[in-house]
């Protein structure tokens, strides 16, 4: 359990606003869950953590074995790739106005109370 300390910026506590400023990077918000480069590989695992994606998706693994093939191999892709596109579309359009709200909040003004 870290407490933050916020010291104002004034000659008497220059010293341990030094000390602790080290563990903190700054204070923006940030609210978004992906990056540019972790998209893709924690959406899909978080996509497979949801049942019916799992469903699908062991179709798709028994439909490749010709003993037990139901349909055609690429029909029962289809409705896999759909399913995880739109939840990704879907996602990434939810993040980015979140990266947008952030942005906005971050760069606001704000009043600074000193005696």
């Amino acid at each position: 359990n870290k407490w933050r300390i916020v010291f104002p910026n004034n000659g008497r506590q220059q010293k341990d606003w030094k000390q602790v400023s080290v563990f903190y990077s700054g204070n923006g918000i940030q609210t978004t869950k992906y990056t540019w480069f972790t998209f893709l590989p924690q959406n899909l695992f978080e996509q497979f953590h949801r049942l019916g994606n799992l469903y699908f998706f062991f179709l798709v693994i028994l439909n490749w074995f010709p003993q037990v093939e139901v349909f055609h191999r690429e029909i029962t892709v289809l409705p896999l790739i759909v399913v995880l596109l739109a939840s990704m579309i879907k996602d990434a359009i939810e993040d980015y106005r979140k990266y947008q709200f952030d942005k906005k909040i971050n760069f606001s003004k704000t009043r600074v109370y000193n005696k």
